[in-house]
């Protein structure tokens, strides 16, 4: 999904946090602690919930949809595809891409769970949200044999310019980057030392989890999803690499770099209806559909062609749509705020334009991401991406809940993307949907 850079941090503004774990510590957690990555739940363990559904609930205000919500809070709860784990389902409060992000997200009962696909410089896939994040989601800069391999090496911030680091996962080899831990993304962009660049999560996640983040391998996230009781899905996103690692990138095409994300399922013996996989690059799902057309049922339209409601297509979104339809494209996954809108009066949240014409053109809808956002309170003076699109009509964060109803019942999305899986999870359980949502 989208990177939203660095979230809330500002550039030259953002004062150091709590520090995070030295490099020694992080060492001294991979010898000293023996983890079970392959078997990490008990066949017996049950989806539960923390309080984050229920805080939402307290804070809507009194409605239909309120008193069905409350109806709900003893479950039974159990695993729906409805919703997706986003870069493993708990971002909001674990390191990204992650063993425990994904285990995490799965006990919240995400069905589908996420891995972002980028390549190492010897052409092995790992689970990154970008190709060049690791300066921001790892520990890369406290190892200095790897930092010294950085497209570009850590600058401290001086009186001109904010501190500085472009380290990418094709910078290194598979072992080199599995040697490192994943913590929350963010930076210090006034750190003078690399130690302080690593702070600078939102205040409105946490460092709680973050000691050291176990990254995985596209192989080894795919053995983490298997181990996990209770029928899981996958969706991998081939990561669209960024000007500063121009493809073909050593003889590694574009081409090719699809092809070895879907090979690595068929090895697996991973089915084709299990997999949804997913790009920005629409030669990368026409090339799916074209090489495996069993993966290329479900192949992920990423769209992203408007970022703010001027350069969103309105008008002419059912012509574009159907004509991504035509070449064979079955699911559009829009960003959550191009489906909605208000009414004239920023009273009521209905569906969009683009919502309206995706289903016209007979396109499957699954969005991103829901509670990737701070508080509902500050989206529109934050100028926040997802909710910017109809921030006139949200303040509180009560309304978390009516947002989701609305894409769910009004627009007919099959599945979303979240940051917490247990947000989307209680209101799946609730009103019994799976992938596929309210059925029509």
């Amino acid at each position: 999904m989208r990177f939203i850079a660095h979230l809330a941090v500002v550039a030259g503004v953002v004062s150091t946090v709590f520090a995070l774990p030295t490099d020694r510590h992080y060492k001294e957690h991979h010898d000293d602690h023996d983890h079970d990555h392959e078997n990490p739940m008990s066949k017996h363990y049950k989806v539960s919930y923390d309080p984050r559904p229920f805080y939402i609930i307290n804070n809507m205000t009194e409605s239909p949809l309120k008193k069905k919500l409350e109806s709900c809070e003893n479950g039974p709860f159990s695993v729906t595809g409805f919703s997706i784990g986003h870069r493993g389902g708990a971002t909001l409060q674990f390191p990204e891409e992650t063993v425990e992000n994904t285990i995490a997200g799965a006990r919240m009962g995400a069905g589908i769970l996420e891995c972002d696909v980028a390549f190492t410089s010897d052409r092995q896939l790992a689970c990154r949200h970008s190709q060049c994040d690791l300066h921001t989601t790892t520990n890369i800069l406290l190892h200095p044999e790897l930092a010294a391999k950085c497209t570009v090496p850590f600058t401290p911030a001086n009186a001109t310019f904010p501190a500085n680091a472009l380290c990418c996962t094709s910078d290194i080899t598979v072992d080199e980057y599995t040697s490192l831990c994943g913590k929350q993304d963010g930076f210090n962009a006034s750190a003078t030392n690399v130690e302080d660049y690593q702070n600078g999560t939102p205040n409105w996640r946490t460092d709680l989890y973050s000691t050291c983040g176990t990254v995985m391998t596209l192989d080894s996230y795919i053995t983490l999803v298997e181990s996990i009781p209770g029928h899981r899905n996958y969706t991998p996103e081939l990561k669209t690499p960024p000007s500063q690692v121009p493809m073909p990138f050593n003889g590694y095409t574009q081409e090719q770099y699809a092809r070895d994300l879907i090979d690595k399922f068929i090895q697996r013996n991973i089915s084709a209806d299990r997999v949804w996989a997913q790009s920005f690059l629409p030669a990368d799902v026409y090339q799916w559909i074209a090489e495996y057309p069993d993966y290329g049922q479900q192949a992920v339209y990423l769209d992203e062609d408007g970022d703010t409601p001027e350069t969103l297509p309105t008008a002419s979104s059912l012509e574009r749509l159907s004509a991504i339809k035509a070449k064979g494209v079955n699911i559009i996954a829009p960003p959550f705020g191009y489906l909605l809108t208000t009414t004239a009066d920023n009273k009521t949240i209905i569906p969009s334009t683009y919502a309206i014409s995706a289903k016209q053109a007979g396109l499957d809808i699954i969005p991103w991401t829901l509670e990737r956002s701070g508080p509902l309170a500050d989206v529109r003076a934050d100028e926040e991406y997802y909710y910017g699109f109809f921030a006139q009509g949200v303040s509180y964060d009560g309304q978390i809940y009516e947002v989701l109803d609305v894409l769910a019942r009004d627009v007919g999305i099959k599945a979303i993307f979240s940051d917490w899986s247990s947000t989307v999870s209680y209101y799946a359980n609730c009103f019994g949907l799976g992938y596929g949502g309210f059925q029509e």
